[in-house]
């Protein structure tokens, strides 16, 4: 999700409404923005590999900081995010800038990082700009497959010196890809629906917010073996052509990653499989009640297959792909 709103609020974790109005406005400022470009991005900066492993490191993106800390340098963490593990296992003993999209740039400078950790969806180019304008040095990442994401915790076993620790780690990890991937062939593909967010329009009604084939959340799906059903689906413009209701202008620079879909859009793919990630939209079972009356008569809801799930397991790149290819098969999965 791209460039936001300096109104955007952190959102306070545990209080769900608020949670759903935060990331609402979240989804409403961000996507549909052109992304800001970062060269590199991924871990081939050169100037990045040849520095020395920082010490003092702000991380602004919670998947990365788990992944800091699984691999054994969590104690580089100096500050991270209201959304973020702590790496000493404790919440609240590591400093707090704020949150992913409205961090605090002075609580960020006063900690004196030697890098900070950003993610070009996850933080605003706003907050980048002002780092470097600073002076303070700032990796963006920007993986849009699970491939990507193995390259970034490689770079970052280069960047901070750990290579030989963190090898046999990650060699694991890229043959749990590769044994997924060939698993996911032997079998025919299951037609998913992903929606990750939800909303209600007085002329379109229920209406999701879902995925595209550019999107990591794809990838994490078609190699566990599911089929996104919207994979070729682009987001139009303005919001009305998106739902059906006006003709579609040209997207430009606009991110088309994100479509919204309509309750008829997605019956009319028939979906087998309906996943509900708890994140970004926390969908419960209230919602998930909702989906499965809207959608009834798709082989998803007559087979039983509506499932909540944690959404880190799609969402979150990093680490956490160990997990996402041990279960999210099993949702897609039914020999």
């Amino acid at each position: 999700m791209l460039s936001a709103s300096r109104q955007i609020r952190s959102l306070v974790s545990g209080l769900k409404g608020r949670l759903r109005s935060g990331a609402k406005r979240l989804l409403r400022s961000c996507l549909g923005r052109g992304g800001y470009k970062m060269s590199d991005g991924n871990g081939h900066n050169p100037h990045l590999m040849s520095m020395n492993p920082p010490k003092r490191v702000v991380s602004l993106v919670p998947s990365i900081s788990e992944s800091l800390i699984e691999l054994g340098i969590g104690d580089r963490l100096v500050g991270i995010t209201d959304f973020c593990p702590d790496p000493t296992g404790e919440s609240g003993l590591t400093a707090a800038v704020g949150g992913t999209r409205s961090a605090d740039i002075e609580a960020i400078s006063a900690l004196k990082p030697e890098l900070v950790l950003a993610n070009q969806e996850e933080n605003s180019l706003e907050t980048i700009e002002e780092l470097e304008r600073l002076g303070i040095p700032v990796w963006v990442t920007f993986p849009k497959n699970v491939d990507e994401a193995i390259q970034i915790l490689w770079a970052i076993a280069r960047i901070f010196k750990i290579e030989n620790e963190a090898a046999p780690r990650l060699t694991h990890l890229e043959r749990m890809l590769d044994w997924t991937r060939r698993a996911s062939l032997m079998s025919s593909s299951m037609k998913v629906f992903c929606p990750i967010w939800q909303e209600e329009d007085e002329q379109a009604g229920l209406w999701w917010m879902t995925i595209n084939q550019e999107t990591y959340v794809d990838s994490v799906l078609s190699i566990s073996g599911g089929e996104n059903i919207f994979k070729r689906r682009d987001r139009r413009y303005p919001f009305e052509a998106d739902l059906g209701l006006a003709e579609p202008e040209k997207p430009g620079e606009r991110d088309t990653r994100y479509p919204r879909v309509t309750v008829e859009e997605v019956k009319t793919l028939s979906p087998q499989v309906v996943l509900l990630p708890s994140e970004p939209f926390p969908f419960g079972a209230i919602e998930r009640e909702q989906v499965i009356t809207a959608l009834e008569g798709t082989p998803a809801v007559q087979e039983g297959r509506v499932f909540l799930l944690d959404g880190r397991l799609l969402i979150w790149h990093g680490t956490r792909l160990a997990h996402a290819l041990t279960e999210v098969p099993n949702y897609l999965n039914f020999d």
